[in-house]
């Protein structure tokens, strides 16, 4: 519900001048979501939504930074993710996988795709294993290096 919600709320910043918790309250009301001023407050914060002045000077939330960037704490908690529950990385080819601890090979294709790394062309989940596909063997194995870094060191990304 909450995702939901506070994609209801990044549609309505979006798509209308809103300035005041009230008036997003009311807007979040008539779109069929039962809510109170202190949860649309608490959405504010983790949507970090900011007001701006608009075109005539009235100021009205805007959405602050791209929704699909983690910030700093956020990344370190995938990292964290990443390291406790990788099990082994290889590679065949142009495409490393990465085994896990069954049940994690969502999160950590998250970890991966979060790390932003230019030569994945793009992952592929599923429950314990994540396939990378990368431009070339080369990148793989340069790649599949710097993962196995992330796990054995304090290394960031």
């Amino acid at each position: 519900m909450k995702n939901l919600r506070q994609n209801k709320i990044i549609e309505l910043i979006e798509n209308n001048s809103i300035k005041t918790q009230e008036e997003l309250t009311e807007k979040l009301c008539v779109a069929g979501f039962d809510v109170t001023q202190a949860t649309v407050s608490r959405d504010i914060r983790e949507l970090k939504l900011t007001k701006t002045a608009s075109n005539n000077g009235e100021r009205k939330y805007t959405i602050s930074k791209k929704l699909d960037e983690l910030d700093v704490l956020d990344s370190r908690k995938v990292i964290d993710v990443f390291r406790k529950t990788v099990k082994s990385i290889d590679y065949a080819g142009n495409i490393i996988v990465i085994k896990t601890l069954q049940g994690m090979g969502m999160a950590v294709g998250v970890a991966v795709d979060s790390m932003k790394k230019q030569e994945v062309l793009g992952c592929v989940a599923g429950d314990d294993a994540v396939f990378c596909l990368v431009k070339t063997q080369e990148q793989a194995v340069l790649l599949m290096e710097d993962l196995k870094k992330i796990i054995w060191s304090n290394e960031s990304v």
